[in-house]
């Protein structure tokens, strides 16, 4: 009886593995050097005056790059390339086995602490979303489903106004991010669900219902070797800033920040920032420095 139940012991660990490292292969099938479809269409509305926008498309070359690995964590930095040769570095994501301390999105660019149980992350990883600046966005945790041929991931996470409608929407506050990645053998495609809520004293209504899809179609890794060059050249510029984003986020149960300082965003700061440092002018003996006051400007509050 001993043996037997050691035997069901070690089956259902070397099961937990496989599947963890299946799920592995997955996340690393999201790097690559892709072409990218971004369309965006509201859809219903529960009012009936409602003035619908306008439907996107854009597209783009992306590299997504894996700068960090290990059996319980994997990140990925997404940069675009511009007419083959110029660079500008895009979002983060932060890959995360059975995370249990993470940040939500609460509302008035401020995110909160909130640790999970075993039970609600046992097989999960948790996507952490990261802004231009690395400052936080959103985060959602699921398991990697296999069922029927496919393979998906799929949360549901509060996150801030998509950096698309920053600066041209102001009658929401909340974007309810319903995320599905479905592996292609082209590639894979990020399908959103998305609902445009006003939060407003702790209540919820829906403004208008949104759906994405983005499409990343694999291309030969050499339409993107500009922008591995450029990552090479400027990474240890943006490792000073995620540990910056690191410490902050280590150190506080919850943060809010400004959304713009001297009417400029914080990517905007960092930027003439990055360029300093990458012609000379800065030090990498300051740069830390610099970063730390440069973030300090954006908080309202931090605890």
């Amino acid at each position: 009886m001993k043996s037997s139940i050691i035997t069901l012991l070690l089956l259902s660990a070397f099961s937990i593995a496989n599947a963890q490292s299946e799920d592995q292969k997955h996340i690393k099938d999201l790097c690559g050097c892709f072409s990218v479809n971004f369309q965006y269409a509201e859809t219903f509305s529960p009012y009936p005056d409602y003035q619908y926008h306008d439907r996107e498309e854009m597209n783009a070359v992306e590299l997504a790059l894996m700068i960090e690995e290990t059996d319980r964590k994997i990140v990925i930095q997404h940069l675009l390339v511009i007419n083959d040769s110029f660079i500008i570095k895009h979002w983060r994501e932060e890959w995360t086995y059975e995370q249990q301390e993470v940040f939500d999105y609460v509302g008035d660019f401020a995110w909160k602490k909130r640790t999970l149980t075993l039970v609600e992350t046992k097989g999960q990883w948790t996507q952490t979303v990261w802004e231009v600046s690395d400052q936080p966005r959103y985060r959602g945790n699921s398991r990697w489903i296999q069922n029927d041929g496919k393979v998906y991931w799929e949360s549901t996470a509060d996150a801030p106004l998509p950096r698309r409608e920053y600066k041209k929407r102001d009658d929401y506050n909340i974007m309810r991010r319903h995320n599905r990645l479905v592996m292609t053998k082209d590639g894979y495609i990020h399908e959103q669900d998305n609902e445009k809520i006003v939060r407003k004293d702790g209540v919820d209504d829906i403004l208008v219902q949104e759906k994405g899809l983005n499409s990343y179609y694999r291309m030969a890794d050499s339409e993107c070797e500009a922008a591995k060059k450029w990552w090479r050249k400027n990474e240890a510029f943006w490792a000073v800033v995620r540990t910056e984003w690191n410490n902050i986020l280590e150190e506080s149960n919850s943060i809010r920040l400004h959304v713009k300082v001297d009417d400029k965003m914080m990517h905007e700061h960092l930027d003439p920032l990055w360029r300093k440092w990458a012609a000379g002018d800065v030090p990498s003996s300051e740069i830390e420095e610099k970063i730390k006051d440069l973030i300090a400007k954006f908080y309202v509050s931090a605890s």
